[in-house]
Protein backbone atom coordinates (compact mmCIF):
# COMPACT_ATOMS: atom_id res chain seq x y z
CA UNK A 1 0.00 0.00 0.00
CA UNK A 2 1.18 3.25 -0.81
CA UNK A 3 0.36 5.95 1.88
CA UNK A 4 2.54 8.59 -0.04
CA UNK A 5 1.11 9.08 -3.01
CA UNK A 6 1.45 12.93 -3.80
CA UNK A 7 4.19 13.14 -2.17
CA UNK A 8 7.20 13.42 -4.56
CA UNK A 9 11.04 13.19 -2.96
CA UNK A 10 12.77 16.26 -4.73
CA UNK A 11 17.10 16.25 -5.33
CA UNK A 12 19.14 17.25 -3.06
CA UNK A 13 20.46 21.68 -4.19
CA UNK A 14 23.57 22.64 -3.36
CA UNK A 15 23.39 27.22 -3.52
CA UNK A 16 26.52 28.10 -4.23
CA UNK A 17 25.73 31.56 -4.05
CA UNK A 18 26.67 32.31 -0.15
CA UNK A 19 30.25 30.07 -0.83
CA UNK A 20 30.90 32.69 -3.52
CA UNK A 21 30.15 35.52 -1.83
CA UNK A 22 32.39 34.25 1.22
CA UNK A 23 35.24 33.33 -0.83
CA UNK A 24 35.06 36.90 -2.39
CA UNK A 25 35.02 38.77 0.92
CA UNK A 26 38.08 36.60 1.55
CA UNK A 27 39.70 37.32 -1.62
CA UNK A 28 39.85 40.81 -1.16
CA UNK A 29 40.94 41.23 2.64
CA UNK A 30 43.83 39.38 1.68
CA UNK A 31 44.53 41.62 -1.17
CA UNK A 32 43.90 44.81 0.98
CA UNK A 33 45.63 42.86 4.01
CA UNK A 34 48.77 41.94 1.76
CA UNK A 35 52.13 44.45 1.55
CA UNK A 36 53.58 44.63 -1.50
CA UNK A 37 57.54 45.07 -1.24
CA UNK A 38 60.06 44.93 -4.02
CA UNK A 39 63.05 42.83 -1.81
CA UNK A 40 65.29 42.26 -5.09
CA UNK A 41 65.41 46.24 -4.59
CA UNK A 42 68.63 47.68 -3.78
CA UNK A 43 69.39 50.67 -1.88
CA UNK A 44 72.39 52.40 -3.01
CA UNK A 45 73.92 55.77 -2.02
CA UNK A 46 76.20 57.03 -4.56
CA UNK A 47 79.30 58.96 -3.94
CA UNK A 48 79.52 62.22 -4.12
CA UNK A 49 82.61 63.81 -6.38
CA UNK A 50 84.19 67.12 -8.27
CA UNK A 51 85.99 66.60 -11.04
CA UNK A 52 86.94 68.84 -14.19
CA UNK A 53 84.85 68.46 -17.31
CA UNK A 54 86.26 66.76 -20.25
CA UNK A 55 88.75 69.15 -21.91
CA UNK A 56 87.65 67.88 -25.37
CA UNK A 57 85.03 65.80 -26.62
CA UNK A 58 86.23 62.25 -28.52
CA UNK A 59 86.11 62.72 -32.36
CA UNK A 60 83.11 60.37 -33.65
CA UNK A 61 81.78 59.28 -36.96
CA UNK A 62 77.92 59.26 -37.43
CA UNK A 63 76.99 55.75 -39.27
CA UNK A 64 73.29 56.19 -40.57
CA UNK A 65 71.91 52.37 -41.85
CA UNK A 66 68.56 53.05 -43.37
CA UNK A 67 65.36 50.39 -44.06
CA UNK A 68 67.29 49.20 -47.48
CA UNK A 69 71.19 48.86 -46.29
CA UNK A 70 72.24 51.94 -47.15
CA UNK A 71 75.25 53.66 -45.60
CA UNK A 72 75.91 57.36 -44.68
CA UNK A 73 78.81 58.31 -42.78
CA UNK A 74 79.36 62.00 -41.52
CA UNK A 75 76.48 62.67 -44.38
CA UNK A 76 78.39 61.73 -46.91
CA UNK A 77 76.84 58.39 -48.97
CA UNK A 78 78.82 55.12 -48.95
CA UNK A 79 77.67 52.69 -51.42
CA UNK A 80 78.54 48.82 -50.54
CA UNK A 81 81.35 47.04 -51.97
CA UNK A 82 82.35 44.54 -49.07
CA UNK A 83 83.54 45.14 -45.40
CA UNK A 84 86.90 46.23 -46.74
CA UNK A 85 84.94 49.00 -48.53
CA UNK A 86 83.40 49.95 -45.34
CA UNK A 87 86.42 50.15 -43.84
CA UNK A 88 88.39 52.37 -45.85
CA UNK A 89 85.37 55.24 -45.70
CA UNK A 90 85.28 54.81 -42.02
CA UNK A 91 89.24 55.41 -41.88
CA UNK A 92 88.62 57.91 -44.47
CA UNK A 93 85.95 59.31 -42.55
CA UNK A 94 88.22 59.56 -39.21
CA UNK A 95 90.75 61.72 -41.06
CA UNK A 96 93.76 61.36 -38.48
CA UNK A 97 92.14 60.89 -35.44
CA UNK A 98 93.51 57.68 -33.68
CA UNK A 99 90.44 56.25 -31.93
CA UNK A 100 87.06 57.97 -32.34
CA UNK A 101 83.55 56.84 -31.43
CA UNK A 102 81.37 55.23 -33.68
CA UNK A 103 78.07 56.22 -33.43
CA UNK A 104 75.75 53.78 -35.14
CA UNK A 105 71.70 55.17 -36.44
CA UNK A 106 70.52 51.80 -37.86
CA UNK A 107 66.76 52.07 -39.04
CA UNK A 108 64.29 50.11 -37.08
CA UNK A 109 63.75 47.81 -40.43
CA UNK A 110 67.39 47.59 -41.12
CA UNK A 111 68.68 44.22 -41.39
CA UNK A 112 71.10 42.98 -38.39
CA UNK A 113 73.65 42.35 -41.03
CA UNK A 114 73.71 45.57 -41.85
CA UNK A 115 74.51 46.47 -38.70
CA UNK A 116 76.94 43.85 -38.18
CA UNK A 117 78.88 44.92 -41.67
CA UNK A 118 79.62 48.43 -40.16
CA UNK A 119 80.22 47.09 -36.75
CA UNK A 120 83.09 44.39 -38.45
CA UNK A 121 84.59 47.58 -40.44
CA UNK A 122 84.94 49.59 -37.33
CA UNK A 123 86.96 46.52 -35.42
CA UNK A 124 89.02 45.62 -38.97
CA UNK A 125 89.83 49.60 -38.53
CA UNK A 126 90.90 49.70 -35.31
CA UNK A 127 88.09 51.89 -33.70
CA UNK A 128 87.10 49.90 -30.47
CA UNK A 129 84.63 52.56 -29.65
CA UNK A 130 81.22 51.72 -31.18
CA UNK A 131 77.94 52.28 -29.84
CA UNK A 132 74.38 52.74 -31.01
CA UNK A 133 71.61 55.22 -31.13
CA UNK A 134 67.94 54.55 -29.93
CA UNK A 135 64.99 56.03 -28.91
CA UNK A 136 62.60 55.60 -25.99
CA UNK A 137 59.08 54.20 -26.78
CA UNK A 138 56.34 56.97 -26.92
CA UNK A 139 53.77 57.63 -23.85
CA UNK A 140 50.47 56.01 -24.36
CA UNK A 141 47.90 58.78 -24.22
CA UNK A 142 45.62 58.39 -21.99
Amino acid sequence: MNFQRGWRRDDPEINLIPLIDVLLVILIFLMVTTTYARFAELQINLPEAQGDTAKETPAQIAVNVDAAGNYRFNETVVPYSGVEGLREALTQAAGGEKDPVIVISADAKATHQAVIRVMDASRRAGYNRVTFVAQSPAESAP
